[in-house]
């Protein structure tokens, strides 16, 4: 592994340390609530990324940093770490075991390494631009799934903005008869390094930031999948869309979607 996956492993094992030990008591974390609704975040949530960058910055103290809670640190750097200390909060907080941690490494405006580790399978997800993806020691690539109506897709509920509600709706009341299943996880870092994995073979959703897909991008091109926005373009990262797959779905999704738009 080269040594920017061994700094983001080596932080998200540690941060994960924390996280674990708060699990096995939900109900006796601190929770606050932020702007908006349905977003939360916990006491772990802020020690897991201080945890993450004092990693970071032990190593390399001259980068940028852009994580979730604290937001941005601008050292005017070529190099910038994207962090989500915990992608999945709200299941994190009611004990449900679907979350994880998303760090990924940015080069100009380039996304060159990103790890999503899953601390209760104890699953490693990793990529590097041009040196494939991988889950733990296997090799990763896409599904080789052909048409939409046989194809497993996750999503995630536009649970911060319902303005956009009837639109996903529309959107799901296609794609349920025309696919053989959705699944919703409720961590986007999860669902993405399903589909560079295979157990998915599609993801879509709304509004999502950069550090809820950062890590997932470089792992869905590495293992020869696709992602874009709504509109096909690579401006996801303005606007939070994102459609992902293998180079079948991807454009079914595609078509699907920019019919209620």
């Amino acid at each position: 592994m080269s040594g920017i996956i061994n700094i983001a492993t080596k932080a998200a094992y540690q941060a994960a340390n924390i996280i674990q030990q708060g699990s096995h008591n939900p109900s006796n974390l601190r929770v606050e609530k932020k702007a908006g609704i349905n977003n939360y975040v916990t006491e772990l949530d802020k020690k897991s990324e201080q945890i993450i960058i004092d990693t970071i910055k032990k190593a390399h103290p001259e980068h940028n940093i852009l994580s979730e809670e604290i937001g941005s640190i601008n050292n005017n750097s070529d190099f910038t770490w994207i962090i989500d200390p915990i992608d999945g909060t709200t299941n994190f907080i009611h004990g449900h075991p679907e979350y994880s941690i998303s760090i990924a490494f940015k080069q100009g405006d380039k996304i060159t390494h990103g790890i999503v580790f899953d601390p209760n399978r104890n699953d490693l997800y990793r990529a590097e631009i041009g040196k494939g993806a991988y889950l733990n020691d296997k090799r990763l690539r896409v599904s080789k799934v052909n048409y939409l109506e046989d194809a497993l897709v996750g999503t995630g509920f536009p649970t911060y903005d319902m303005s956009i509600l009837d639109k996903y709706i529309a959107i799901l009341k296609e794609m349920l008869p025309n696919t053989s299943g959705h699944r919703r996880s409720g961590s986007a870092a999860i669902d993405l390094a399903y589909v560079a994995a295979g157990h998915l073979d599609g993801f879509w959703e709304f509004n999502l930031q950069p550090w809820d897909v950062a890590a997932g991008y470089i792992l869905i091109k590495e293992a020869g999948g696709m992602m874009s926005d709504f509109n096909n373009t690579s401006e996801f990262w303005q606007t939070g869309s994102i459609v992902a797959g293998n180079p079948k779905i991807h454009p079914e999704l595609l078509k699907v979607i920019q019919k209620h738009l």
